[in-house]
């Protein structure tokens, strides 16, 4: 099957257009469906990478450092997130650890590392081994990293410990409130426009097939 990348099709109605000529910041929809069709980068995927490698660094210290430390009579006790995943098996909740463990850990860590890896400077220039495979994966993992439900979980049970008990925040809190807006960035990027990247490249013989 000969591949158009003249046409452009909408992922929500099938309608199949002519691939437009955007200007800077414009957005071209379907007029069946109002669907988004194409919208121009411009430069996001210069500021993406730094974004992203940002993103990364926080993560570690989000998962390396205690989340927060609570002092109750004299007594103090911190955790981290793998403590409170260990915790939770522990306490025979193995399907809420795996939960925890899959969204608040595994799948955001795959969409940074595989957008880290395509966006990458050598990248651009020849498309990299598993480039569709690493699409369809952060396809499937987007709508199942949910930082930002856990750090509102957390919110709630600080200011209800608060009552009860001196709560400290810890390195991680701070790390999971930056890490939540720097991945609300990224993570709106859609990873299609890659695609459509690696297509221009290759029309004006700057990638090598």
């Amino acid at each position: 099957m000969q591949k158009r990348p003249d046409l452009i099709v909408c992922e929500e109605c099938d309608a199949v257009y002519q691939r437009p000529t955007l200007g800077q910041r414009e957005v071209a929809r379907c007029l069946r469906c109002h669907a988004e069709l194409e919208r121009d980068t411009g430069r996001r995927l210069e500021h993406l990478l730094p974004l992203t490698i940002g993103a990364l660094i926080l993560f570690v210290i989000a998962n390396v450092f205690p989340i927060v430390t609570i002092e109750l009579q004299g007594l103090s006790a911190d955790t981290t997130l793998m403590g409170a995943v260990v915790a939770l098996t522990r306490d025979g909740m193995s399907e809420v650890a795996l939960l925890v463990l899959a969204t608040t850990l595994l799948f955001p860590m795959i969409q940074l590392f595989v957008l880290l890896y395509l966006l990458m400077p050598g990248s651009r220039r020849q498309r990299p081994p598993g480039f569709v495979l690493l699409l369809r994966l952060m396809q499937v993992a987007r709508p199942w990293g949910m930082i930002e439900v856990f750090m509102l979980g957390i919110l709630v049970a600080l200011i209800k410990l608060s009552n009860i008990a001196e709560v400290i925040p810890g390195p991680a809190l701070w790390s999971f409130g930056g890490l939540t807006v720097l991945l609300t960035v990224v993570v709106s990027f859609n990873p299609r426009y890659l695609w459509h990247l690696w297509e221009q490249h290759q029309g004006s013989g700057e990638v090598r097939p």
